[in-house]
């Protein structure tokens, strides 16, 4: 048995995602060893390399630029840097590829950095899985789909992808040229369109597939989706009645019953990969979660638990994100369990956006709430950086999902670990609370009065407290006489007494607004030229429910 689990070298990542994703620029790709990391090249503040490290140039197209950018890098000891193509390989570049030893590749145009650091991670779990676990299964290390779905594709003379049971892309064969439109879309998406979805959900493709053990044959598209299309062939990969994920086979022609009949063993042997790499990586959440917890809390045990983080010493920021809940997207579900996969799977993309930007960062999904753990230099701009770092990474993911991450204070120490987690949990519920005037990413400072404001509610219910004086009168003459004066000095309160702005935000003619705060100051008594009177009355309404509730 052969317990050395496979290398992820320059070579392979070319081998595996080669043509639909990257392509060899200048340099030799045949670079030995494993690489140590995935970094995002930041040119205000270069983030620290390992060893062997792959670099994302993200936004670098200046020959001049990525010409001195190989030197620096050859100096750091990186084996890769990846550029958008198309990129003209001047001297310059030739030369300094040649000088540095770091390889040149492109990505290629329609594919996306999110799309490419995804594939790099999934190569990346056979190391990190295997690593812990035992050799291999029909000849291929545990977890190393793409060398799984190259074997398959070489026995059923077809390009094969693998996917997971929401339809993502795992991994895929060799020789995709050779598909159709949809599928190259599937593969750069990372996931199957929604227009093929939609198709073959209305086919009842999907509830065939689920529903036995036999590969389905699935007609092409229409011609209107994609003019090319292929037939496919599909099979679901189970663990006992539990469906972990599916092949499919881009086909030109019927497979005869021998091709069948592998494809068969082959969902066998993929469920077996896919059970150890979920096994795999739960495990590994499990004992990250724990650790961050430990460390967080800032008690006995975070001593240890930055040890195995590697974070001893460092200072670092704390960063709290949260998946908001979509009432209307979880009523469509059905369960609150897509959900719970929702913040898994942002979770896990936060974890990886992050160590690109900084490699010894720690995430992990606590409850609801996904914790970081962001190193940073010792200058006093940390909040700054994890901040914009954050807010980066919500843009990467679009408006697919509607995350808000909290910013916490930077600790310097153990000692400042829980205040800062503290922090950050305080600009987080504000975030959720949605008092924070649209901003995704905050730090305290931003949302500090709002912050303050909600825990002042917080103690006033938790004595019970209701309005008095001028407010709770206003309050019970609306509730007899079906007005409208609460939510006129509201109005009014929040647009600093300026009527025009005030009558419009409540959609009323400003005579009659005029009107209405001559009768609420008359009702409830209010002085509404006394700068004491109006902060009392902003403080009540921000605090205290009404009397009604």
């Amino acid at each position: 048995m052969n317990h050395q689990h496979p290398r992820v070298s320059l070579g392979r990542v070319l081998d595996d995602l080669g043509a639909s994703f990257l392509e060899l620029l200048e340099g030799d790709a045949s670079h030995p060893g494993e690489i140590g990391g995935v970094v995002i090249h930041d040119p205000i503040d270069e983030p620290d390399l390992p060893p062997q490290a792959l670099v994302l140039g993200i936004g670098l197209q200046d020959a001049g630029q990525i010409a001195s950018l190989l030197a620096r890098l050859g100096g750091q000891g990186a084996v890769g840097l990846v550029v958008r193509a198309p990129v003209v390989v001047d001297l310059r570049i030739a030369e300094a590829v040649k000088d540095s030893g770091v390889v040149l590749l492109g990505l290629t145009p329609g594919a996306g950095w999110t799309q490419l650091t995804t594939m790099l991670r999934t190569l990346f779990a056979t190391r990190e899985i295997g690593a812990a676990g035992p050799d291999s299964v029909g000849g291929l290390p545990y977890g190393d789909l793409f060398s799984l779905a190259n074997a398959i594709a070489s026995l059923l003379d077809a390009p094969v992808t693998i996917e997971d049971r929401s339809h993502r892309v795992l991994a895929f064969s060799g020789r995709q040229d050779e598909a159709d439109n949809s599928r190259v879309e599937t593969i750069l998406g990372r996931q199957v369109p929604d227009a093929v979805s939609q198709v073959f959900v209305a086919r009842g493709v999907f509830r065939e597939l689920y529903r036995t053990n036999e590969p389905v044959v699935v007609d092409a598209l229409p011609p209107s989706i994609d003019a090319e299309s292929l037939p496919r062939v599909a099979v679901a990969v189970r663990a006992g009645d539990e469906v972990l994920g599916s092949i499919w086979v881009a086909v030109r022609s019927p497979l005869s019953e021998e091709r069948m009949q592998s494809l068969r063993d082959s969902a066998k042997l993929v469920a077996l990969h896919l059970f150890r790499l979920h096994a795999g990586a739960d495990v590994e959440r499990r004992m990250r979660a724990d650790l961050l917890g430990a460390a967080l809390d800032g008690g006995a045990g975070a001593q240890g638990a930055l040890d195995r983080l590697g974070l001893v010493d460092q200072p670092m920021v704390v960063l709290a994100l949260a998946v908001l809940q979509d009432h209307e997207r979880t009523r469509i579900a059905g369960t609150d369990a897509g959900l719970a996969l929702e913040r898994q799977r942002i979770s896990d993309s936060f974890a990886m956006h992050l160590g690109a930007v900084q490699p010894r960062s720690a995430v992990a999904l606590l409850g609801d709430t996904t914790y970081a753990l962001f190193p940073v230099s010792q200058d006093d701009h940390g909040e700054e950086r994890a901040a914009a770092t954050g807010c980066d990474f919500l843009r990467r993911l679009g408006d697919r999902t509607n995350a808000v991450i909290g910013v916490g204070s930077l600790a310097r120490g153990i000692a400042e670990l829980a205040t800062a987690r503290a922090s950050a949990d305080r600009v987080l519920r504000v975030l959720r609370a949605g008092n924070s005037r649209g901003q995704r990413v905050a730090r305290l400072a931003d949302v500090h009065v709002e912050a303050l404001i909600l825990e002042l509610s917080d103690l006033a219910a938790s004595r019970g407290e209701q309005p008095t004086g001028e407010i709770a009168r206003l309050y019970a003459y609306d509730e007899k006489h079906n007005a409208n004066l609460v939510d006129t000095l509201r109005a009014w309160l929040d647009a600093f007494g300026d009527v025009a702005a005030a009558s419009a935000a409540v959609y009323i003619h400003p005579n009659t607004f005029r009107y209405r705060l001559r009768r609420l100051a008359l009702v409830g008594g209010l002085d509404l030229d006394d700068p004491k009177t109006r902060f009392a009355a902003m403080l009540q309404l921000c605090i205290l429910p009404s009397s009604s509730k």
